[in-house]
């Protein structure tokens, strides 16, 4: 499928200040990874990867074709950026995944039949249930 040793080496991480609460820690420790993959200029897709991952991640990337993703779960940068590069090969995976095109199939007869005899059932069960005609 693609290399992930290959990928590895295209990315680009930024470790900036992380927000919300942490107290005095967070405003002097750098430990949100962010990381930048530029996907129009990739060496490991072929184009028809890139053609599905563009389409597929249309929403996630810049105007330039870059995918950015961060993560702040943790207060250490090392299981953020584990954390951002396994959030990546997730992404990817389930973006390259090609659907199978969908078959329409005809309704058996058998099926039609017993939904119309179940509705003909019906229909006299209530046809019962009303006043006789006295004419």
């Amino acid at each position: 499928m693609f290399s992930e040793e290959a990928l590895l080496k295209e990315f680009t991480f930024k470790a900036v200040k992380s927000s919300g609460s942490g107290g005095q820690h967070v405003n002097k420790v750098a430990t949100k990874v962010e990381l930048y993959f530029d996907l129009n200029n990739s060496l490991v897709f072929s184009e028809d990867q890139k053609q599905q991952l563009l389409l597929k991640l249309r929403h996630k990337l810049t105007k330039d074709g870059v995918l950015v993703l961060q993560c702040d779960d943790t207060r250490s940068q090392h299981k953020n950026k584990a954390l951002v590069i396994k959030r990546f090969f997730e992404l990817i995976r389930r973006s390259l995944i090609v659907r199978k095109k969908r078959v329409a199939t005809k309704t058996p007869r058998s099926v039609i039949r017993k939904r119309l005899k179940n509705k003909r059932k019906q229909a006299e069960k209530k046809a019962n249930r009303q006043k006789p005609d006295m004419d």
